[in-house]
């Protein structure tokens, strides 16, 4: 890009240069380890910093108190400790150029009281937070006067880590539940009017800047609209943000629009895949032309046109590239270098942030290196010799594998049994919501054709077409077919979940769905024949329908399915289907025993995951040097594999994603790649 790119010019926040106006907002992908951010987590910001970044905003967020267990392993600046980490941290983002903030926070209610020190949660209210499930003690002056002075405490540290600045969380957390009439029940001084409702916030900041000087960058990253009935308005909101430049202790403010304490409210502030893009931008220019303060932002601003836009529009002055950094840390650099169109998708799959909401880690669903850089690269090095590797299979694992073979070095070809790249993934882009999953395979296809990938389509692949290849190593990438092979009778009456949303196979009027794999499929699935106008019970065995579906994920099909009036069935399983006459039988037990029931509809569709498409492998596997066989000890360390169990064989044979066990397309590209960078 020429250098009058809007987002590769420099801004200067008070004393601090920032070298473009693209930053990563505070985000917790729970990589610390014992509330301290260490390797990992130091590495996973480095990552950015090298890739160009203007400022990483480390934490999401950082506990100031002890009553503020972390929900999300999240650092713990309570401990005097945290300054070592985090200056290590710092430096090595600084020797690649990068400003390093944190984000600081009491949670207030949103957490559990029964982890950590085993604490009350405190809030302005007894009002419980849903998404915790806690009740709140209501917070008493002694609990304000000891959380305030924790704050300036934890600022302190961060200032002696050295970091360029720090941010207060002021959305769903203790400070706004201050703010917020839904929250705030207490009395005078600390309730009633918003005077008395912001007094908690300016303590805070006063206590802090007591401690840190003038100087020190402060900002705040605040919710001025709830959108909730009962909640902060618009209005109310820009008068906070007005109080609060007022003050002269902010130096920057973070715009939110919404409420988190939902599935939905959260999913609606940090909207993912079909949803509307960028659906708060124009709220944050507005509050920047009323305010006046520098103006961060980020919501489902997942692509560089998107970001252009809101800087040349004088809508923002840092932009936040959050998910999009996890799908790609080099984003600036490319963009630097003229490689645009070069760069990684945010598929806004969501499983970044659905993974932190479950108690894991947050990874990328199709960048396998992103929270992985001790040991995952997220740029490939060349092999020292040149190999000759056939790929069977085109989906999302099978070009993963095509993609790091050629960025190796190595001769790579692709056989397809279909007419186009995708696998499951097609499937899954039928569900127009679910679109944007193409990206995961029109990125690798771009990257595999300029790298000079072979590619065939439409071919069928026995053992006898592979061995005429005289290929060096096999990598057997076929995908499974739906198991539908799982009642005690009646197996043959059932259709599939891919066969409706394949459009193989129409609904029925009157369908029991039966998914016993808990994952997407099931759901899109539902959607389809729901929408047709059927009648639809959901079953599951399960206690929880849909559990492989995490939290966010999970609001935009219970918007729709519930609108359409399905049924959800929950600890029941389907046993058996007999044909009736017209119509089928289906006969329903329960995993708690004791109970018979029967269903009488006119189709029954089974989603149970995949049985791996294995023959290819298995009649390859005679004529392979390791006989299919990995080194899983190399394989965690990132050791080439080099097992030779039939010195007479004629390659190395190796199968992944699907094709071993039926899992999701993150783990098909992490077999993919932390097998193909050491070939």
């Amino acid at each position: 890009m020429s250098s009058n790119d809007p987002l590769l010019q420099p801004y200067t926040l008070k004393h601090l240069t920032l070298r473009n106006r693209i930053i990563t907002t505070a985000h917790e992908p729970a990589y610390p380890e014992e509330g301290m951010p260490k390797a990992r987590y130091r590495a996973y910001h480095v990552e950015r910093a090298k890739g160009g970044i203007a400022l990483t905003m480390t934490a999401g967020s950082a506990a100031v108190s002890r009553d503020s267990p972390p929900a999300f392993n999240n650092i713990l600046l309570y401990k005097d400790e945290v300054v070592r980490w985090m200056r290590e941290l710092t430096d090595a983002c600084h020797e690649h150029g990068a400003a390093v903030m944190v984000q600081i926070t009491h949670l207030g209610r949103r957490t559990r009281w029964d982890r950590g020190a085993w604490l009350p949660v405190v809030s302005p209210s007894h009002h419980k937070e849903p998404a915790h499930r806690a009740f709140p003690k209501q917070i008493e002056s002694w609990d304000i006067r000891r959380i305030v002075a924790d704050f300036a405490d934890a600022a302190e540290r961060m200032y002696a880590a050295g970091l360029d600045g720090i941010e207060l969380e002021a959305y769903g957390h203790l400070i706004d539940q201050f703010w917020s009439p839904a929250t705030n029940a207490l009395p005078a001084p600390y309730g009633g009017t918003l005077e008395n409702r912001m007094r908690f916030t300016l303590e805070v900041l006063g206590a802090i800047r007591k401690r840190v000087g003038a100087q020190f960058i402060v900002g705040i990253r605040c919710v001025l609209d709830e959108r909730i009935a009962g909640g902060l308005t618009h209005v109310e909101g820009l008068e906070i943000a007005r109080r609060l430049k007022a003050s002269g202790m902010v130096d920057f403010l973070n715009i939110i629009r919404g409420h988190i304490d939902t599935d939905a409210g959260l999913t609606d502030v940090i909207p993912i895949q079909g949803m509307a893009s960028a659906p708060h931008l124009d709220f944050a220019g507005e509050v920047r032309a009323a305010i006046g303060l520098p103006t961060f932002h980020a919501a489902r601003i997942q692509d560089t046109a998107t970001a252009r836009h809101a800087i040349a529009a004088g809508k923002l002055d840092m932009v936040g590239l959050t998910r999009a950094h996890m799908a790609d840390p080099h984003i600036v650099r490319k963009l630097t270098q003229g490689h645009e169109a070069a760069i990684r998708p945010c598929v806004g799959a969501n499983y970044c942030l659905d993974r932190i909401y479950q108690g894991g880690s947050a990874y990328c669903i199709h960048n396998a290196a992103t929270g992985r850089e001790l040991t995952m690269p997220h740029e490939i090095e060349p092999a020292p010799h040149r190999r000759k590797i056939l790929v069977v299979g085109a989906g999302p694992g099978g070009l993963e594998a095509a993609r790091v073979g050629a960025e190796r070095g190595h001769e790579v070809r692709v056989l397809e049994a279909a007419a186009q790249p995708g696998g499951q993934v097609n499937l899954t882009a039928r569900s127009g919501r679910r679109r944007e999953m193409l990206g995961i395979i029109e990125w690798r296809m771009a990257q595999c054709t300029a790298r000079g990938v072979q590619f065939r389509f439409g071919e069928w692949v026995e053992a006898e077409q592979v061995l005429a290849e005289s290929p060096e190593v096999v990598i057997v990438a076929t995908g499974g077919v739906p198991h539908t092979e799982v009642l005690q009778a009646g197996n043959s009456l059932v259709v599939s979940s891919w066969d409706i949303l394949s459009g193989s196979v129409a609904p029925g009027a009157n369908v029991l769905l039966f998914d016993d794999a808990g994952d997407h499929t099931g759901l899109q699935a539902a959607e389809i024949i729901a929408a047709s106008g059927a009648r639809l019970e959901f079953m599951t065995p399960d206690r929880c329908f849909a559990p492989e579906v995490m939290s966010m994920n999970l609001v935009p099909y219970m918007r729709s399915l519930q609108k359409l009036d399905v049924t959800f069935t929950v600890t029941y399983r389907l046993e058996q289907v007999m044909r009736d006459g017209d119509d089928l039988l289906a006969v329903v037990g329960s995993d708690y025993g004791g109970v018979r029931r029967e269903r009488r509809v006119d189709q029954v569709v089974i989603n149970h995951g995949t049985i791996p498409n294995d023959e290819l492998y298995f009649a390859l596997q005679p004529h392979s040097t390791n006989l299919g066989e990995v080194d899983y000890d190399r394989l965690i360390s990132g050791g080439r594999q080099q097992i030779c169990s039939n010195p007479l064989g004629r390659f190395q044979l190796f199968r992944i994603g699907d094709a071993i066990a039926a899992r999701n397309t993150h783990a098909a590209i992490y077999d993919a790649l932390r097998l193909v960078k050491d070939l």
